[in-house]
């Protein structure tokens, strides 16, 4: 497997299959894809485009840090999930984050999915709210220490 910066377009067919699939390609293109602090990374097996993530320069008010980015459009297609691309995302996410003096990475997280960030270690923030047309969510976090 092999992680890679992708441009925003590369994400729509991932995001809209996986999270979108009840929407059009057009409301698979979020607010801030095109920003200058985005970024996009791409997960390839065997030179196919198999999970997506991207991370926008953007806070959260329900947290104090400064410098936050939010993971959004997390999405691995059904054939390669539970074979660690997510987590090879993150891997190579963290370092950027820090990189940029970013303190805290934030998301809304799908229910099914809360276990997975847990696991490479989210906190919840509160309790589970709906986002109509997508489904039930908690909001989720990870924080770096600062040296």
């Amino acid at each position: 497997m092999k992680v890679l910066q992708i441009n925003a377009n590369d994400t729509i067919p991932i995001r809209h299959r996986m999270l979108r699939k009840n929407q059009t390609t057009k409301e698979c293109v979020y607010p801030g894809d095109a920003e200058d602090q985005t970024f996009h990374l791409g997960a390839f097996e065997e030179g196919r485009l198999v999970s997506v993530a991207s991370f926008y320069f953007q806070n959260n008010p329900k947290f104090e840090e400064p410098l936050q980015y939010r993971l959004r459009g997390m999405a691995t297609l059904p054939e390669n999930q539970k074979k660690g691309s997510s987590s090879a995302l993150l891997k190579i996410a963290f370092p950027l984050v820090k990189q940029n003096q970013g303190s805290l990475v934030w998301c809304n997280a799908r229910e099914a999915a809360v276990g997975f960030y847990k696991k490479v270690g989210f906190e919840v923030s509160g309790k589970k709210f709906n986002i109509p047309g997508i489904g039930e969510h908690f909001l989720m976090f990870k924080k770096f220490l600062r040296r």
